[in-house]
């Protein structure tokens, strides 16, 4: 129900939709709608607004839904790197435990380096356009 959510906000032509319009559009109960739209603003993949005065929730997914998801996974590479370095520290280097996490820690060091540099060239590009 969630990527069922997910899309009907992400395609709509509105800038944002209510519970019950996703209902309504989706066919379902409003029960599943609140738990997919509890889902989707907790892993930040849509925003649940009020109008002032209004007394309605209205949710949406922002512009730069896709930019924050992947910048978010390069923060979360580098915890697990932080956690391979003190997993290679606490077991030792000359483990076997060790030395596979030490064999680890390269890519996950790659990898970070790569999706950081690649989100800087997307933010400045995007400010160029």
């Amino acid at each position: 129900m969630p990527a069922r959510v997910f899309v009907a906000l992400f395609a709509s032509d509105s800038d944002h939709l209510t519970a019950g319009e996703l209902a309504e559009q989706l066919q379902v109960s409003p029960a599943a709608i609140s738990g997919a739209v509890r889902y989707l603003t907790q892993v930040n993949l849509a925003i649940r607004e009020r109008e002032p005065g209004a007394r309605q929730d209205h949710f949406r997914v922002d512009g730069n839904v896709w930019y924050e998801l992947m910048r978010r996974r390069d923060r979360e590479l580098v915890r697990w790197e932080d956690s391979l370095r003190e997993g290679v520290e606490t077991l030792g280097r000359d483990t076997p435990a060790g030395a596979k996490l030490a064999a680890t820690l390269p890519f996950f060091e790659f990898m970070q380096k790569e999706l950081s540099e690649m989100l800087e060239r997307w933010r400045q590009q995007e400010g160029n356009s």
